[in-house]
């Protein structure tokens, strides 16, 4: 009886310690990936959709687009791909959300392809590969900090060529987004790869 509690108490201590190395892991590429500022002169941007309110874009959404227009300020070659569907209690799509927010920093209308029918970070970006010119080579990938790690892996397997492009998380957001994103991975490596139309 002693010796069953002994494997026990030690079973459930070796879990505990297992999971605590499993999340640092975690944590510590999702850090490693968010923590690189890209080199200027990108072919193309992927801006990934997020949770539009009505008209309104999420805090998340604008972080995103925020850091996508300022990055093509400073490089006027560069084109960006608004992608993001329509999912309930949206009233335009987030391609459209992104697109009126690079518009309000200046961004010409020209330099935007919209990707409306997305509704995850792989059609996002399947679909935006898609509606690329044939010479955009080098790319990025606008997100927010927390996302960039899994997004670049989704990229990986479509053979799209890109880095990322951090945008911060949304303060209140955080605990909730790390959260997920933890699990989301956890799925990523379970299956091997995600699942692309």
């Amino acid at each position: 009886m002693i010796i069953m509690k002994k494997l026990i108490k030690y079973s459930l201590i070796g879990l505990l310690l297992s999971g605590l190395i499993y999340t640092a892991f975690l944590h510590y590429s999702i850090h490693t990936a968010a923590s690189g500022q890209p080199e200027d002169g990108a072919d193309y941007i992927i801006i990934l959709g997020a949770k539009v309110n009505g008209t309104v874009p999420s805090l998340a959404l604008q972080y995103r687009a925020d850091a996508a227009a300022e990055y093509m300020k400073r490089n006027p070659e560069t084109i960006a791909v608004a992608s993001g569907g329509q999912g309930p209690g949206e009233e335009i799509t987030e391609a459209e959300a992104i697109s009126r927010i690079l518009r309000g920093h200046g961004i010409d209308e020209k330099r935007i392809i919209k990707e409306s029918a997305s509704t995850s970070t792989i059609e996002n970006l399947s679909l935006s590969k898609k509606v690329l010119p044939g010479n955009a080579k080098q790319g990025l990938i606008a997100t927010n900090d927390f996302h960039i790690y899994r997004s670049l892996l989704a990229a990986e397997q479509l053979g799209l060529d890109v880095e990322g492009l951090p945008a911060k998380t949304p303060g209140v957001a955080v605990l909730k987004s790390f959260s997920r994103e933890y699990l989301a991975i956890t799925n990523y490596y379970v299956r091997g790869r995600y699942e692309a139309k």
